[in-house]
């Protein structure tokens, strides 16, 4: 028998990349349209995987793909996060 565990994969909205779901961090927007980081991936509502990279993260803010993706105004303040926790992955 097959005893390997299958591996969940996730789409970077910034990259359009398929990506373990582990590499990938997820945005939330909740059903009163706040918009968050969720790194334990368990919060409930809209979810979005964006790849920790400051490119990933470029492309998303350039292409407005959060928002459009999560149908939501996501503040500045959420890509700003994003990049420093980029930056700390990379150290």
């Amino acid at each position: 028998m097959n005893n390997r565990k299958k591996i969940p994969l996730r789409k970077c909205i910034g990259t359009g990349e398929m990506k373990p779901k582990k590499e990938m961090i997820r945005i939330v927007r909740s059903k009163e349209g706040e918009v968050s980081i969720d790194p334990t991936g368990k919060k409930s509502g809209r979810g979005a995987y964006l790849s920790l990279s400051e490119e990933a993260i470029n492309a998303a803010k350039k292409k407005n793909s959060l928002s459009n993706h999560l149908d939501a105004d996501v503040p500045a303040s959420i890509y700003d996060e994003l990049l420093e926790m980029a930056a700390k992955e990379k150290k």
